[in-house]
């Protein structure tokens, strides 16, 4: 059906097979990573965790840098650039012997992805009719969970520890996304921000942060993060492997599941949201990850472990859900409440928060994992359902004409 093909200008088709291209890339490496540290090149356990943890560290502090530039310079530039910096520090990943090499490329790449993100959403922002930013970015979840699936099933298939060349085929083939990504990139206009006019905000991240409704948003975000996405990406498969007693095959299912989930799903629930209340549908969301969470914390302990594995899969799917709905609410929200002239640092702000949760889930999630696996996971529920109510609460704030998701119109035949 053509309303399940979302009319988008070409330029944005393009950025999305641009980040198709590069999540693969992505997906082959990232699984494999600390195997190659650990088991390959030798280091400590501790170490390998420790070079990994840098590159987002780094990107967290690039990420509010990239914001500013990509308000000064315009998003394609400061892509660009942030490509060459990613491609640069997997291209050299093969050639690390020592501890050291490995923490500086991971410290460039780093610097990369945290200013990349900014830019990519800017971009995309700008190349795209409002009406339409829910579509390019529910295409945009698609093109990643898509990616990373594909990359991650190719990267098992080549990676073997007994053969160092096969890792570094992965590095090398990451390092080439990177740079066909910035093909992709040269090819898009090379739109600036607007000036800011007399009156407006002026350029600094003092004028972002005095937006309440823009900072209860990525508050909240970095809330839903914390205990939603965090958790499933970490917490959740040492759960299911010490808790629930399911090995790791099954494991592997409830990720391909909820990829699976998010590849069909995506674009049909950026059609039901069509005309719907954007906060109303965030809460929604989030009472989908509370109910994810309470059916794995009775699943993995109350049920055999045949019973168990499909309670943990069918959580992922329902997961997956509430995740359509999140790129369909957030990006295109951030993007209505950003001024032109500050656009780069809203989306700066947004993704670094988003990227804060993202390191405090795996440390918050594992220490009461440790202690109790109902308090771990009833907690996360209500820390998603409390989220879900404030999101509900600071609608008003909200400008009226932000408060809904626009309705696109059909693809031409």
């Amino acid at each position: 059906s053509r309303r399940l093909i979302p009319s988008l200008p070409a330029h944005v088709w393009l950025l999305h097979t641009g980040l198709f291209v590069n999540t693969f890339g992505s997906g082959l490496v990232t699984p494999f990573l600390l195997i190659y540290l650990h088991l390959v090149r030798g280091f400590p356990l501790e170490t390998a965790g420790l070079v990994a943890g840098t590159h987002f560290a780094v990107a967290i502090a690039s990420g509010i840098v990239g914001g500013s530039l990509v308000d000064r310079a315009g998003g394609r530039a400061i892509g660009i650039a942030s490509l060459a910096l990613l491609s640069a520090g997997f291209f050299a990943f093969p050639l690390v012997t020592e501890p050291w090499q490995a923490f500086a490329l991971m410290a460039v790449a780093g610097a990369g992805r945290g200013a990349f993100w900014p830019s990519y959403s800017t971009l995309l922002a700008v190349l795209t009719p409002r009406e339409a930013l829910h579509d390019a970015y529910a295409v945009q979840r698609v093109a990643g969970n898509l990616g990373l699936a594909l990359g991650a099933l190719a990267g098992g298939l080549i990676a073997t520890t007994s053969d160092e060349s096969t890792f570094a085929a992965l590095f090398l083939l990451n390092g080439a996304t990177f740079a066909l990504f910035i093909v992709a990139f040269l090819l898009v206009p090379a739109v600036q921000a607007a000036p800011r006019v007399d009156g407006g905000p002026a350029a600094s991240y003092r004028a972002v942060l005095a937006d309440r409704s823009f900072v209860a948003l990525v508050a909240v975000n970095c809330v839903l993060v914390t205990a939603g996405i965090a958790q499933l990406n970490s917490v959740l498969p040492v759960f299911a492997k010490d808790d629930a007693g399911v090995g790791e095959t099954v494991i592997g299912l409830i990720f391909v599941a909820n990829a699976l989930a998010i590849v069909l799903l995506q674009i049909p629930v950026a059609r039901v949201l069509e005309g719907r209340r954007r906060m109303l549908m965030l809460a929604l969301m989030a009472a989908l990850w509370a109910a994810s969470w309470l059916l794995v914390l009775g699943g993995g302990l109350l049920l055999p472990v045949g019973l168990a594995a499909v309670a943990l899969v069918a959580a992922g799917v329902v997961f997956a859900v509430g995740e359509c709905i999140h790129g369909v609410v957030q990006g295109p929200l951030v993007a209505d409440l950003a001024p032109e002239a500050l656009r780069g640092r809203y989306m700066a702000l947004w993704l670094t928060t988003a990227q804060l949760g993202f390191a405090a889930g795996p440390i918050i999630g594992s220490f009461l994992l440790a202690r109790s696996a109902v308090a771990a996971w009833a907690t996360m529920a209500a820390a998603c359902l409390v989220a879900g109510g404030v999101a509900t609460l600071f609608e008003r704030r909200l400008p009226a004409d932000a408060r809904v998701t626009p309705r696109s119109t059909p693809a031409p035949a």
